[in-house]
């Protein structure tokens, strides 16, 4: 009875999941479709030394030229098989 139990639990991880998780997870894809997201950091160290750090996100969906709605709209429904309650440009940032 147990590796039944293991299998639906397993089974039920692979299903659609709520819409509002749906919409959580998308955004920030659908973000990185409007334009690619980085962080720049410069510092020196105490024995004067300069430190540096770049951290730069780029989504195939950008370089793609997709229209970051549609990427929204695909992915919540892929996920949670309801389309968006509400359009990605209608979100706040």
């Amino acid at each position: 009875m147990r590796p039944a139990l293991a299998l639906a639990l397993l089974l039920a991880a692979c299903g659609p999941i709520t819409v509002e998780q749906a919409e959580r997870e998308c955004l920030d894809r659908a973000r990185l479709a409007q334009q690619p997201r980085g962080q720049v950091g410069i510092g020196a160290r105490s024995d004067g030394k300069a430190l540096g750090n770049l951290d730069l996100s780029v989504s195939t969906d950008w370089l793609m030229g997709k229209d970051p709605s549609a990427v929204y709209e695909t992915c919540v429904m892929s996920k949670s098989g309801q389309p968006p309650r509400r359009p990605f440009y209608d979100l706040s940032d």
